[in-house]
């Protein structure tokens, strides 16, 4: 990828597109002890059926196929695919549950070492321990999520300085991007920011680009509010693109008790108007969310998606980046591949390339 590629580019957009990129579809010994041989995030994405009148299942995929993130070519299409709609950067999750221990860092660890895909990309970790939650097991500890102490911050830390030094890594003013998936649930917020960019600096970077996720998936309030007064250099906002109002929760309800099944919501084609405003908030936009194919009854269905309508929510979210300087118009789109959860930009049989020409509309100049 040349500079001048690169400048004309980024003149084409608005904003910069960076897209959630989730590893899980390969198979890892884990997966096969906890769920079965041969388990990946396809599995639940393939056996998915309609569990209501007008529930769209299976979504399947189309021009990728079933791939395995192990394979180079695969990780390459994706690469060029995305950079030919305008995202800027894949964001990995990332996975350290303390003491060393990761899962799921194959893909990332081979997209490093080779050099390819040339696309941009970041690191956002999810610090969260994982659970039988999505197979109907919640009380099922599969990995916890622990926080040993400072040094266990600088091995993490060390860790990823080969990527943070990467030319590929995506930077707001000089400075890699790290996300925090959970920081509500750090022990200590504002000494973990004071830590990694003191270890930054060190590392003779210019400082860390530290972002925290503000998760409001209903509406309902959010589960961290203090990224500023902790240091975050910006906080993004979540929230599923539904609209939860006395009449949407009456109906939903209504439905449940008499048929039973999951939480079913419409898509909310104006939702990102209602998203709290401020200069280090940066929004993040849902094509659709489904996670049925993971939780079954238990989940969370949202019917009436369709491109044009994320398109919508696209450009009202470039809207509300537009008056700040370039490089911290960061939009996120949730996600490039969580075909389980319902949310992806690949495309699928149903839709062809309808999400990313939504997005690249509307983030265009």
């Amino acid at each position: 990828m040349t500079v001048a590629s690169d400048l004309r580019t980024a003149d084409a957009y608005a904003v910069r597109a960076l897209a959630f990129y989730l590893p899980q579809f390969h198979l890892i010994p884990e997966n096969d002890e906890w769920w079965g041989p041969g388990f990946s995030e396809w599995t639940n994405a393939a056996r998915a059926r309609p569990l209501f009148r007008g529930h769209v299942q299976p979504t399947l995929p189309a021009d990728l196929g079933f791939y395995d993130l192990r394979v180079p070519e695969t990780r390459h299409s994706q690469g060029e695919l995305a950079r030919r709609y305008g995202v800027e950067g894949f964001v990995y999750w990332h996975y350290w549950f303390g003491g060393g221990d990761r899962i799921l860092e194959r893909p990332f660890r081979e997209v490093l070492n080779s050099g390819e895909p040339e696309i941009g990309f970041a690191l956002a970790w999810a610090n969260q321990s994982w659970t039988g939650t999505w197979h109907a097991a919640p009380d099922r500890v599969l990995k916890r999520q622990t926080y040993p102490g400072v040094e266990d911050d600088r091995a993490h830390f060390e860790s990823l300085l080969p990527a943070f030094r990467d030319g590929r890594y995506v930077r707001v003013n000089g400075r890699p991007l790290f996300y925090v998936f959970r920081p509500e649930e750090l022990p200590d917020a504002a000494a973990f920011v004071d830590r990694w960019q003191r270890m930054a600096r060190e590392a003779g970077l210019d400082g860390l680009y530290l972002v925290a996720e503000a998760s409001d998936l209903l509406g309902r309030g959010l589960r961290y509010t203090s990224g500023d007064a902790d240091g975050f250099d910006a906080s993004v906002y979540m929230r599923l693109p539904v609209e939860v109002n006395r009449w949407t929760t009456l109906r939903m309800r209504a439905r449940r008790k008499l048929r039973g099944g999951p939480e079913v919501w419409p898509y909310a084609d104006r939702i990102v108007e209602a998203y709290p405003r401020g200069p280090r908030i940066q929004p993040c936009v849902y094509p659709n969310w489904d996670n049925t194919p993971r939780a079954g009854r238990r989940g969370l269905a949202v019917t009436g998606a369709d491109p044009a309508k994320f398109e919508r929510n696209v450009r009202t979210a470039v809207g509300q980046l537009l008056d700040r300087p370039r490089e911290e118009r960061l939009l996120w789109i949730k996600s490039w591949n969580e075909w389980a959860e319902g949310n992806h930009l690949e495309p699928d049989l149903r839709d062809g390339h309808g999400w990313l020409q939504a997005l690249r509309a509307g983030i265009s100049r």
